[in-house]
Order: structure tokens, then sequence, then C-alpha cells
């Protein structure tokens, strides 16, 4: 039996390509050769790949060999064929056994039906075959079965080998993200330190030389250092982004504490002044959960709140329900709002809604994209409801932890 050298080392290669030579046994698998051994009412089915120099069998029933030499396979045959069906009736009596320890040792293969397993080029990697001791051939109705049962192998092989390459996509993905995170962690302390001492100067050039600057050189040295608090800024929040997902699976950061206190933390740090009113929740309730990540949350939901409002008198309300699964919190303000067109866009990776915020900056729409993503790792969900000019009112859930 003679191959064409070249189609058969793409055919080897097709059949590598699958990665899954010498794989374990799997269920899917081994249901197709029972199911097609009752069938057909064989003794023997199995679900053979023809290697170089061997075939090997990802299922078998009623075959204690793990592999046989090529050199005598039937399904050798059976994939340089034509036929949609190889069936052997006796191979006793067939020229192209004669010799074959398979067919007159203790084997004794004798009937032989064999579907070839072809790839979507068309390449022969194997067979779906059945076996029986004695001649027989199969009815119309256990050639059907055969040919069927055979489709869904091709199936699961084309499974097998998407899913093989969707985890070499995500293990390279994730490789990226870390290597991105790195240079993002770099990038964020090799460049602050140096925004540090711009802004430092920039304040002694203004003290140092406050005589002989005109006003235009006041305006420029301002600028220049309201440009370098908002790239400080922008490091601190890519940072962020790409730090939350240690942030939410950080389990030393689960805690016990008062919502209230939380709230109480996050307005200090936001050094409000006497222009906001901030209501809290009504009932101060101990939860368990990633204190650092809501703390994030609503550091960010409540500073945004802060900065897009155009009102002399920014109104936060901050509410907070214990539900059966989850903690649910509300952040309303009376600001700008969001355009309906926007409401969807704006937790997108640098997607902003307003053009500036109250003091006159550019957002770089990060925060919204890092709070999705922290909250959908601690298994929930953000809403955002807001009219133009009148406010907006963002509503997430956390999952609760079974301690709590």
């Amino acid at each position: 039996m003679k191959t064409n050298p070249k189609t058969e080392s793409q055919r080897l290669s097709a059949l590598r390509s699958l990665n899954i030579l010498d794989t374990l046994p799997e269920q899917e698998y081994d249901q197709i050769t029972k199911l097609v051994a009752s069938i057909c009412d064989t003794p023997v089915a199995l679900i053979s790949l023809l290697d170089e120099n061997r075939q090997w069998f990802k299922s078998k029933v009623g075959m204690d060999h793990c592999e046989l030499g090529k050199k005598y396979s039937f399904c050798n045959f059976a994939i340089q064929s034509d036929d949609e069906i190889m069936e052997v009736f006796d191979a006793r009596k067939d020229e192209r056994f004669n010799g074959n320890p398979l067919v007159e040792g203790e084997e004794q293969m004798v009937f032989y039906a064999g579907v070839p397993l072809r790839d979507k080029d068309g390449y022969g990697l194997g067979t779906l075959c059945v076996i029986d001791h004695q001649p027989r051939t199969l009815s119309l109705k256990q050639r059907e079965g055969l040919l069927f049962l055979a489709n869904q192998v091709i199936k699961l092989f084309e499974l097998h080998k998407i899913n093989k390459g969707l985890k070499k996509t995500q293990k390279q993905l994730k490789e990226k993200n870390a290597q991105l995170r790195n240079f993002a962690g770099v990038v964020s302390h090799d460049m602050k330190m140096p925004l540090a001492n711009m802004i430092v100067t920039i304040d002694i050039l203004k003290a140092k030389y406050k005589d002989k600057l005109d006003d235009a050189g006041f305006d420029y040295l301002n600028n220049l250092k309201k440009s370098s608090f908002q790239l400080s800024d922008y490091i601190s929040n890519i940072l962020t982004h790409y730090e939350s997902d240690s942030i939410t699976s950080n389990e030393d950061s689960l805690e016990k504490f008062d919502v209230h206190s939380l709230v109480e933390d996050i307005v200090e740090m936001l050094d409000i002044g006497d222009d906001c009113d901030i209501s809290f929740p009504e009932e101060s309730i101990d939860i368990y959960t990633n204190r650092v990540a809501l703390e994030q949350i609503l550091l960010n939901l409540i500073g945004n709140s802060l900065k897009y409002n155009d009102k002399p008198k920014i109104e936060i309300d901050i509410d907070f329900k214990k539900e059966p699964g989850f903690y649910r919190f509300f952040v309303k303000d009376n600001g700008i709002g969001i355009p309906k067109d926007k409401q969807k866009e704006i937790f997108n990776l640098f997607s902003t809604a307003a053009e500036n915020d109250r003091k006159g900056n550019k957002g770089n729409g990060i925060g919204l994209s890092t709070v999705k993503k922290m909250i959908h790792n601690l298994g929930g969900k953000i809403m955002v409801n807001s009219i133009e000019s009148k406010g907006t009112t963002f509503e997430f859930t956390i999952e609760r932890t079974k301690k709590l």
C-alpha cells in the first residue's frame, strides 16, 4: 500500500494539531464506542487515530491494547479509501490481509467496518470502527448509526481543538495582562516622582520669581502645574485599573465593618467643603466583604458626584440595603446628569460623558471602567439612571459571603 509522502506529512500535521494523541480516556468518547458497539452488535468498537507508525485508540470496547502497529492496521486502509464506510466481510478471504497477525492470531479480526474520521480539509485522521470475530454484514440502520456517530466524533475533535486554542489564548492574555500590570506599576513609580518634583519646582519658581513674572508667566506656570496634577491622576487611575483584579481577589481584605464608618472615612479623604451635603444610610449596619475594593468603588462614585456637578449646593445621597445573597448600594446626586445615549458607554475604558468637571478639568474615562470591573469581580452588577441637568443615581450590588 503506497501513500503520497507530501499528503501523508500534511495528514500527520493535521492530526498532531488536534493535541489529542496519548490523552486520557474521556466519557464523551467512551459513550460513543459503547453505543456503536450496541447498535452494530459487535464485541469490539474503537475510536482510533493513525500516527506515523502506530494506531492509537482514544476509546475502546472489547480491546485490551491501547495501540497497535500501523503496518497491520485495518484503519490505515479505511482512511485511504474513498468509501464512506470501509466494510470487510471476511478478512480471511481478503488478500489485503494475508499474513496479518490480527486476522490469523489470537485477535481473530474477521469482520471490520470503519468510517474515516476526516477533518475540514479532508485528511483522514483515524476511524470509528467495529470488529467481530466472525463473518457478517451491517444492516442499513447499523450503517446509518455508524455514520452518524462518526460525525459526532469529528465534532468532538473540533471542539477539543477549539478548547485547546482558547486555553492557549487565555494563557497568553493572562501573561500579557501580567506584563501590562508590571509595566503600569513601573511607569507609575518612575513617572510620579518626576511629576512631584515638577509641581514643587513650579511652586518654588512662582515664589522666587514672583516679582519678575507677569500675569502671562504665572498663567503658564499654573497651566503646567494643572497638567502635572492631571497626568499624575491619570497614572494613578491606570494603575488602579490594572491592580483591580488583585485587589478584589485578596482574601486578606475581607473583614467585618460598619457601613457608616466606611462612608465617613471616604468623606474625610475627599475633604468635602461646605458647598456639599451628604446623607448617609439610615441604618448603621455591619457587613462582611472586601473593604478595600468597596472603598475604591464608593470613593470613585462619590468623587464623580462631587466633580460633575453644576449646582451651587451639591447634594449626595448614599443608601444601603442588605438583601438575601447581596449587599445593594445607591449613590444619588443632583449633578449635571448623563445623556441617555452615553449611559451604556460610560463603563467602557477611556470613555467620558462630560467635556469637563466642576473645576474645568477633563476626565480620563478610567474610573467607571475600574468600578464596573471590581463590582463584577465581587459577584455584582452596576446600573445607572440619569436625567440631564437633574442628577444621576448609580446602583450596584456585591455578593454576600457566607460569614455574615
